[in-house]
């Protein structure tokens, strides 16, 4: 390898590897210029031809940052390359440039299901390339400090790995090591049911043609996370989740699963049948959070980890309707209708009928929704009060019951949508909902990344400061 591991983005051009990206979307951009922040010398971009002048004016006077005609270009210059497109279309991508890559040089690819990046990449990099992929395990609006970055070394030396991480090293994220395979079944547990929830609350919400948080709905605590982050959901690119969904075999399984969980709850809710809902979501509680349950509600917990929500009060600071008075607690607001959270007892539920444990994959590769989401579910179901709150709620209230069958009914359509493997199909039904909630977009984007930050923030605080034994 003719650059020593070592290298910095002080060191002299001469000595620098040259850094080459394929498709300059969104996660391309932001790496193209965090490497010419850091000070990287030799930056090499570019996306499809047709929009190469267009990326010639944007990135104009950018320290470093050197536009080519096409990925050939790139490939036969760089050192480090990085495919940075769909899912979707990464084997005809590759297909194209991979065979021009330069000899002894390092790709990687951006992609967010590895399956078809492996399958593309042994396919057609010539057989003198090393291969050291990764993936940024969050979107382009969030800062990558502190988040998961997996790094997979697949074909490579180590001397190629320890190149990657200083080539990598300026986006300040903790490093995670998996193989293909590992990364997709992680990817799968973590996001899969978490990214269909959020899709089937704007599904539901655009069916009624209501902003129900604009009505008194879905205000302060919980009900703040579930706008916000589907709003975030549904501004960002269709075909970051549809890839995960579609060509992810776990995922389909996941998804499956969770509009066959939400089906049945709402069958025992509409029942009326309290014995047999309550046994089920106990059970489903026991499975997922055993091992992190209140003392005070039973046997003493078995997991020191703090809670990663400890109060609803922190999230109330980010609602976009209609605050509730303070001077209510915000899982008792005389204001605030009481909420089943069908949302939440399905991807507990579904998570245990599949025997996935969330905790495991946390801290290892949770992206920044994911964490915020567990983490409501942890707050519901770590307490009794607030989980048996939501239980009489789903039997007896019927403030949210409309929502609810519209939730029902979004998750088995998503659930089918999917399984017919069509990125048409999938793109038309996230961007019918997406339309009908653009003009809330900027408003969620800011006030959501405020909220995830916050969390972090907090976090990383009660981490800091629990007691050791």
């Amino acid at each position: 390898m003719p650059f020593r591991p070592d290298v910095t983005p002080g060191s002299s051009e001469d000595e620098q590897p040259a850094l080459g990206l394929i498709g300059m979307g969104a996660m391309g951009s932001m790496y193209a210029r965090v490497f010419s922040e850091a000070g990287w010398k030799k930056i090499y971009i570019c996306d499809l031809p047709a929009k190469y002048e267009a990326l010639r004016t944007k990135w104009a006077g950018v320290p470093g940052v050197h536009v080519l005609h096409n990925g050939h270009y790139v490939s036969r210059v760089s050192d480090f390359i990085m495919y940075s497109v769909e899912a979707e279309y990464i084997d005809r991508v590759v297909a194209e440039y991979g065979p021009s890559t330069k000899v002894g040089a390092i790709v990687a690819g951006q992609t967010s299901v590895k399956a078809p990046e492996k399958s593309a990449f042994e396919k057609y990099l010539p057989e003198d390339v090393h291969i050291v992929s990764c993936h940024s395990l969050h979107g382009p609006s969030v800062s990558p400090i502190g988040q998961p970055l997996v790094l997979i070394k697949h074909r490579a030396s180590d001397e190629s790995l320890a190149l990657v991480e200083t080539i990598l090293r300026p986006l300040g994220s903790r490093y995670v090591y998996l193989s293909y395979e590992d990364h997709d079944i992680v990817t799968a547990n973590t996001q899969a049911v978490t990214h269909a929830a959020f899709l089937t609350m704007g599904t539901a919400w655009h069916s009624s043609l209501s902003y129900p948080w604009e009505q008194g709905l879905y205000v302060g605590g919980i009900e703040t996370v579930k706008v916000n982050i589907m709003l975030r959901i549904y501004s960002n690119k269709w075909h970051v989740y549809a890839g995960l969904a579609i060509l992810n075999p776990s995922a389909r399984v996941q998804i499956d699963q969770f509009a066959r969980s939400t089906t049945e709850i709402f069958k025992l809710m509409l029942a009326g049948d309290a014995v047999g809902l309550r046994t089920r979501i106990y059970d489903a509680r026991r499975i997922v959070f055993g091992d992190y349950l209140d003392a005070a509600n039973g046997a003493p917990a078995r997991s020191s980890r703090p809670p990663i929500l400890l109060s609803e009060d922190l999230l109330d600071r980010f609602s976009l309707g209609k605050k509730p008075s303070d001077s209510l607690s915000p899982t008792s607001r005389q204001g605030a209708p009481p909420n089943s959270h069908l949302s939440l007892l399905a991807m507990v539920d579904c998570w245990a009928r599949l025997g996935i444990k969330p905790f495991e994959h946390l801290d290892l590769a949770a992206t920044p929704i994911f964490r915020l989401w567990i983490g409501v579910a942890e707050y519901l179901f770590r307490s009794e009060a607030r989980l048996d709150s939501a239980l009489h709620a789903a039997l007896y209230e019927t403030s949210h019951r409309s929502d609810d069958l519209e939730f029902v009914v979004g998750a088995r359509g998503w659930s089918q949508c999917i399984s017919f493997g069509s990125f048409e199909l999938y793109k038309e039904r996230f961007m019918r909902t997406a339309s009908f909630f653009e003009s809330r977009f900027e408003e969620a984007t800011k006030v959501g990344s405020a909220m995830i930050q916050a969390l972090m923030d907090s976090s990383t605080d009660s981490e800091t400061t629990k007691p050791t034994s």
